[in-house]
């Protein structure tokens, strides 16, 4: 570099580290999931990530296609092309990656499934049972849609006792009509209440949010107090990051000391198990949070 060149900067502040782990780890993931031909949320959301958790040989299903019915604002899942018909096989290669993978915790996503009378409930039942019927000891999350508000559809999955319900707010009140497809906030807090109320004390219930999405400090303390109303008992909040400069914009990158207030509020609030830091992702390191991994 001459006197006269200027260091390149970064286009994230420093405290936004995307860790790029690499090696014999993440390649055999790679070709696992391959070989078995399934999808994962941390390649189809391209999630900053992928990287990290691949090579510490661990990854989040994402079931029932990669195409979506939805077009959220936020999410790099593809929706520009109909939905392929349920694999009857999916729950048995799901559970062969676990076993392969020798995961201790499994977290199983999917896109939304609008086109399907239950939502898809039916299918992450079966993964569910595969996975215990392969794995009898193995911690399960599931991290649904809102099955539009279908409490027959919740209460299917519920039913096959997965350790933990999961379902993302995503971001505050006022920005969620903007930011998610077909989706409601209201709608939400009633789908996480119906899970709390159909999971009893056996299935805690788990949501997150993003930050940087255009809410206000205030929005997100409002959203936290709402999630435990609701019933959660589990919190994820994290930087949003754009996947693409198509998606919805980014608004501010919130700093270390604001997520570490806001986890504080979370806790002193009541809930159980709280992550709340910039690269915190709603399946992130998802069985140590409740130590299960």
């Amino acid at each position: 570099m001459t006197e006269n060149q200027t260091p390149r900067k970064s286009k994230f502040p420093p405290w936004i580290r995307v860790r790029t782990g690499c090696g014999p780890q993440r390649n055999e993931v790679a070709e696992i999931l391959a070989g078995l031909k399934l999808n994962t949320v941390c390649a189809d959301a391209r999630c900053p990530n992928l990287n990290e958790c691949w090579h510490r040989r661990t990854a989040t299903f994402m079931i029932m296609g990669n195409s979506c019915t939805r077009n959220c604002r936020f999410c790099a899942v593809d929706h520009s092309r109909p939905p392929e018909p349920l694999a009857a096989d999916e729950p048995q290669r799901v559970a062969e990656a676990a076993a392969r993978l020798e995961l201790k915790y499994a977290v199983v996503t999917s896109v939304t499934r609008d086109d399907l009378s239950d939502g898809g409930a039916a299918h992450f039942a079966a993964v569910i049972r595969a996975l215990r019927e392969r794995l009898p000891e193995i911690g399960i999350e599931v991290l649904t849609p809102d099955f539009n508000d279908d409490r027959a559809a919740l209460a299917t999955v519920l039913a096959a006792k997965p350790t933990v319900f999961n379902h993302n707010l995503e971001t505050v009140e006022r920005l969620a009509r903007q930011i998610r497809c077909r989706a409601d906030y209201r709608r939400s807090l009633h789908v996480l209440a119906m899970a709390a109320e159909l999971g009893g004390k056996e299935i805690p219930v788990k949501s997150g949010i993003m930050v940087g999405l255009g809410e206000t400090d205030a929005e997100v303390e409002t959203t936290i107090r709402d999630l435990y109303h609701a019933g959660a008992r589990i919190l994820t909040i994290g930087q949003y990051l754009p996947p693409t400069t198509q998606h919805w914009p980014l608004d501010r990158y919130v700093e270390p000391e604001q997520f570490a207030a806001w986890g504080r509020l979370a806790a002193a609030v009541g809930f159980d198990f709280v992550a709340s830091a910039p690269m915190v992702r709603s399946s992130y390191h998802a069985g140590e949070l409740i130590g299960k991994e």
